[in-house]
Parts: structure tokens; C-alpha cells; sequence
């Protein structure tokens, strides 16, 4: 088995420094593992080069046990990070037009985000810059530029998708926060600089004016010119002709710069004793044999549709590793496999592959030789941990960005999408459709072929000297140096 590689200790310089010196940074992460993931391995990555000294400030109570669990494991990894709990103030859910957990969660963050004043204004040392969630621009904005800190978000999604942000104002018949030249017939979105964006790939709830999420997009986007930078995971191997466009003004003028620091790299505090079964199973299949399949942290499916993949696998004739969720948030009690599949499918399975409920390190899952392809919904974190890995993706998107990094996916070369599955709820897709796209994707030699490339790519970025991570990194700290008396690097 390859066991998954964390950066070493020495994957940048370290600033010889003395601590007080270091500019200190406040990270402010949002709801759900797909955007606490991310602010913790760029936390990590900022303590563990002493680039600067970082206070993490996350919101009170979390929507789930998974995410408070991360939280505490990654305190006590990074003791010299000054954790404060942002306590979120109660609202009536009834008031937001949104019945989605985590959208919900967003929200009562951004009622919150008035009390964050006090608690940015007596850290110390005092603050040099904060990094928010992506999520949170309309409500941190004021409260930073009231105390005269520069901000950056980190957007935890794709390029592509950060450029459909920039002109979401547009799908509306709005103008944007800045000078832009895209356009939108009701059917294709044109943005100058990077392939268009059908209507297909957008999601119905932000096409509905009055939702929720739309509703955060687009004031998020009011201001997004004022912002001092954006961080995002992601690298020039993977999504160089959008990082380009949106650096050089062909998306909007005036757009803050966009620094990749991507791929973010797993971290030993993420780990949990919970995947063993899982590996053992693996180390018994022969090389680049087995199919993962996995729909991320929050992405629970229909029984029908759970019954459906599990008739797929079979009808593949591959080897398989299932990670089976029917249920949106962990806090929920949830059934055992035999009452969601059914006992004869799950007894069928157990000759070709191994079905779990349980959580799995999916970093090392896909890290591990007998892995070939992955089955994923196309959270982002999943498709830079697929590129991290040079695994080859078999996309299925379900809910939110996830067409649209799709469209990464495909376009990269790292993976292949079928695109007539849609969205959730239109249809059910069938066990044969599903397995028949399996066995494509794991006799596909070319995309084996490109996914290794963009693995190397990745590898180079992320942990290479001089990569486009380490520089992105040297900038940042620049700046923000510029609030502090040490000179830089």
C-alpha cells in the first residue's frame, strides 16, 4: 500500500524569525466540512512554515459532530493557533426561504457577523490581515474595514467556478461589482477567457431569485471588488486558462488577485482509526483494480438511488470500495447497510467489493495502488485530493458548484462526466447506465494516462521549490508583513 504524503516539515523555507515579528493572521471558516477542511490545511500549512501566527475563529455551535471533531483534533496538533469560538446568535429559520441545513448555518453566521468586531479587535498581537470564507463577504466586510484590516477569502471551490461568481449578477439581469464583458442569453453564460457555461450547469437554486443561496451570492458579490485577495485551492496544471483569465481582467476589472495556494495536502490531524477495514480490504486487490465510490461529507442519496448504484457495481464487473450515506448530517441516528440496501443486494456485493457506513480517510483510500477510479460528486476538496492522487473521476455531480467543477474535471482531462445523469430528483439513474459508465471509466487508458499527468502537476505545485504554491505563500506574507515590523521574505 502507498500511505497518502503529507508535505514534509521542510516543503518551504522556514522564516528564521522571531515570533513577535510574524504578521498574524485571523482565519474565519463557515459551515460544512467542505469549507472547514480546506481553512484548516491552510492554517496548518501557514504554523507549520512560520510563515505567521494564526487565530482561528469558528462559529458556535457547528451543524455537525464531524466538523467539531476535526476542530478539537486539529487544536491539539496546532496548540501555538489561538482557537476562538465565535458563538452564533439564534434566528427564525422560518425568515430565510431555505429548508438546507448548511445554508441555514451560513445564514445564522452572517446575522452573526456584528460580533466579531470585539473579538478581531483584542487578539493579540494585533491582527494583520483576515482570511474569511468565501460565504461570508457581505457580513465580515464591514466589520474588518471598520477596523482598518486588510481581508482575503478563501474561495473553496474551483476557478471556474469563482469566475461564474464574479458574474453571477448577470444570470439575474443585474450588472456586476465591477466593468465585466460576459453575457447570458438564458441558455449559455459567455465569460471572455474561458469556455462557456450552459444553463445546465448551474444550479436550479441559484436560477431562483428569491432562494437563499442566491441571495448570498449576490450581495457577496456587491462587494467583492473590495476585497484585498483570494486565496483558492487550486493550481495552474489544473485550471491555468481561468486562473489567467480571472488575473488579467478578461472576467471582471478590478477583481481582487487571485493567489493559488492549491492543492492543500492532507494533515495527520485529520486521521482517524476508522478506515482500517477498509484498507486491509484494499491491500488484497491487485494494482489499479477497484472503483471508489464516495459522495463527500454532506451528500445523502435516495434509497432507490442507493439500490441503484449497488445494481451498477455489480453490472460493472469491477472491484469496488462503497461508502454508503443516506442521511444529510451526521448528528442523525442512521440505519445499518442491511435496511438500506437490502439484504440480498448486500450479500450479492460481498464477492466483488466492500460496502461501509463508517467514515474512511479518503485521501488514503485514494492513494492506495489497488485504487484506479473514482465515483464522486465533485466537492471540490474530493476533485483536488483526485488530482492530488492522479486517480481518474467518473463525475457525478449532485448538488450546488459540483457541475461546474464537473466541467473542470472533464475539461482537465482528469475524468469523464455523463452528463445526461442531471440533477437529483429529475431522474433515477439505472443500475445499468451507472455500471456500464464504470467500466469506461476504468478501461479508459488515456484518462489514466492524463490524470497521472495532472497528478504530477499537482505534486509540483503543491510541494515543488519555486511551485506555484510556495509563491503565491511568499506574496501573501508580503503584504501582510507590510501591518508588522518584520521586513519579509
Amino acid at each position: 500500500m502507498v500511505p497518502p504524503t503529507p508535505p514534509p516539515s521542510d516543503q518551504f523555507q522556514t522564516l528564521e524569525t522571531n515570533s513577535n515579528t510574524l504578521a498574524h493572521v485571523a482565519l474565519i471558516p463557515s459551515a460544512g466540512m467542505g469549507h472547514l477542511t480546506p481553512f484548516l490545511r491552510l492554517a496548518a500549512s501557514l504554523v507549520q512554515h512560520q510563515y505567521c501566527q494564526v487565530s482561528l475563529i469558528t462559529p458556535h455551535p457547528t451543524l455537525s459532530l464531524a466538523e467539531s471533531e476535526l476542530i478539537s483534533r486539529f487544536c491539539s496538533a496546532f496548540p501555538q493557533v489561538n482557537h476562538i469560538q465565535f458563538h452564533l446568535l439564534p434566528f427564525d429559520a422560518a425568515t430565510a426561504n431555505a429548508t438546507d441545513p448548511f445554508w441555514l448555518q451560513f445564514e445564522s453566521i452572517r446575522r452573526s457577523a456584528h460580533l466579531l468586531s470585539p473579538l478581531l479587535s483584542s487578539v493579540s498581537p494585533p491582527l494583520s490581515a483576515v482570511i474569511c470564507d468565501m460565504s461570508l463577504i457581505y457580513s465580515v466586510l464591514p466589520v474588518t474595514k471598520s477596523l482598518s484590516l486588510p481581508t482575503y477569502i478563501l474561495f473553496t471551490t474551483s476557478a471556474r467556478m469563482l469566475a461564474f461568481f464574479s458574474c453571477f449578477p448577470i444570470v439575474h439581469g443585474f450588472p456586476t461589482a465591477s466593468e465585466n464583458y460576459a453575457s447570458f442569453d438564458g441558455n449559455v453564460l459567455e465569460i471572455p477567457g474561458i469556455p462557456p457555461l450552459p444553463r445546465s450547469s448551474i444550479s436550479p437554486m441559484l436560477l431562483a431569485p428569491n432562494s437563499l443561496p442566491a441571495k448570498i451570492l449576490m450581495e457577496d458579490n456587491s462587494i467583492l471588488t473590495k476585497l484585498n485577495g483570494v486565496l483558492i485551492n487550486t493550481f495552474q496544471g489544473l485550471e491555468g486558462e481561468t486562473l489567467e483569465a480571472l488575473n488579467n481582467g478578461k472576467v471582471i476589472k478590478e477583481l481582487p488577485h487571485v493567489f493559488p495556494v492549491g492543492p492543500f495536502t492532507p494533515r495527520e490531524f485529520e486521521r482517524r482509526d476508522q478506515s482500517g477495514a477498509a484498507l486491509k480490504w484494499l491491500d488484497d486487490q491487485p494494482a489499479d483494480s477497484v472503483v471508489y465510490v464516495g459522495f463527500g461529507s454532506r451528500t445523502a442519496l435516495t434509497r432507490n438511488q442507493i439500490r441503484e448504484i449497488g445494481d451498477g457495481l455489480l453490472k460493472s464487473g469491477c472491484r469496488f470500495l462503497w461508502v454508503v450515506k443516506d442521511k444529510p448530517v451526521d448528528r442523525t441516528d442512521e440505519e445499518g447497510l442491511d435496511e438500506v440496501l437490502g439484504h440480498e443486494l448486500l450479500d450479492n456485493m460481498k464477492e466483488k467489493g466492500l460496502v461501509v457506513k463508517t467514515w474512511v480517510d479518503q485521501v488514503e483510500v485514494l492513494s492506495h495502488k489497488a485504487v484506479g477510479g473514482f465515483v464522486s460528486h465533485c466537492g471540490w476538496n474530493s476533485v483536488t485530493e483526485a488530482s492530488y492522487c492522479g486517480v481518474r473521476v467518473l463525475a457525478w455531480p449532485q448538488h450546488g458548484d459540483q457541475k461546474i467543477n464537473a466541467e473542470v474535471v472533464e475539461m482537465s482531462g482528469l475524468g469523464m462526466w455523463m452528463k445526461n445523469w442531471g440533477w437529483p430528483g429529475e431522474d433515477v439513474v439505472k443500475g445499468k447506465e451507472i455500471g456500464e459508465a464504470i467500466k469506461e471509466l476504468m478501461s479508459n487508458e488515456s484518462l489514466k494516462t492524463s490524470a497521472a499527468a495532472i497528478k504530477e502537476a499537482a505534486r509540483k505545485a503543491g510541494t515543488g521549490v519555486g511551485g506555484g504554491q510556495e509563491a503565491s505563500f511568499k506574496r501573501l506574507i508580503n503584504e501582510w508583513n507590510k501591518n508588522t515590523n518584520y521586513e519579509g521574505i
